[in-house]
């Protein structure tokens, strides 16, 4: 297993590959790039994604988006490690300030581009960006939530612990931590770094979901699945309530926010996984 000193510099290097790619494909038009996630503001592990965000001058082109699909084809052509899981978002001041609709720069996505964005290159032109408000970094995470955790397929592995606990341990532990950050940048406004929104929830919950979630983070930053014998308990006793918790906070918040559709589609998930 790489140190940690030996992963970061992987991810260092899969930043600084998709830098070069970047100048060469937009030159004077690139007016800025970050280093965002956990390279930016610590926790880089294993099973850590590359988060990267490119700043292009105004006003975007049609042809922007196909040069972003371009530049990370190219990086993970390149096969080094970590470079399958580079990810990069993409807009300009305006796109980011919401007058223009092109660009890919959710809105957790620009609160860590603003609060903890670490600059590779440019100008920081971060000053002149506009925080999301609270309503909508929990609406558009509850729109991610319902996407890619609200499934089929994911309740199924969560209301059956040998089959969480076979996982990958990079699925298994965002399976396990998603919910955890949602409900940490519910309550905060702020990102939610897997440390924090952790020692956030376990300070005010009791109970085997919080038991759950301490192990979910060591797993992750040991980068290894569960090996003790005792995992599957304790998933079978805290993955329900975790989610419980997660759900039942995020329905109420959707509802306070005008968002009934979305607070309804919540409502029929907790009753899904409780079924």
């Amino acid at each position: 297993m790489p140190t940690q000193q030996e992963l970061q510099a992987q991810g260092e290097r899969i930043v600084a590959a998709a830098l070069e790619a970047a100048r060469q494909q937009w030159r004077d038009r690139l007016v800025c790039a970050f280093a965002l996630g956990s390279l930016a503001h610590g926790g880089f592990s294993a099973v850590s994604d590359v988060d990267v965000g490119l700043l292009f001058d105004d006003p975007l082109i049609a042809s922007d988006a196909d040069g972003v699909n371009r530049l990370v084809a190219s990086v993970k052509e390149g096969g080094r490690p970590f470079a399958e899981r580079l990810s990069v978002f993409w807009g300009s001041v305006d796109s980011l300030n919401q007058a223009s609709q092109r660009g890919r720069f959710p809105p957790l996505d620009r609160l860590d581009l603003i609060k903890y964005g670490r600059l590779l290159a440019g100008m920081d032109v971060r000053s002149k960006l506009k925080a999301p408000s609270r309503d909508e970094l929990v609406i558009a995470g509850a729109e991610f939530a319902l996407l890619r955790l609200g499934n089929r397929e994911v309740m199924d592995k969560i209301r059956n612990a040998k089959s969480l606990a076979s996982l990958d341990a990079k699925t298994l532990t965002k399976l396990i931590l998603y919910p955890v950050r949602f409900m940490f940048t519910a309550e905060t406004g702020d990102v939610g770094r897997n440390d924090a929104a952790v020692e956030h929830y376990v300070a005010r919950t009791n109970g085997p979901q919080a038991d759950l979630v301490r192990l979910a983070l060591d797993w992750r930053q040991r980068s290894a699945p569960p090996r003790d014998p005792g995992a599957v308990q304790a998933i079978s006793a805290g993955a329900l309530p975790l989610y419980d918790d997660f759900l039942s906070d995020h329905e109420q918040r959707l509802k306070r926010y005008g968002r009934q559709d979305l607070a309804e589609a919540f409502s029929r998930w907790r009753h899904a996984l409780r079924a």
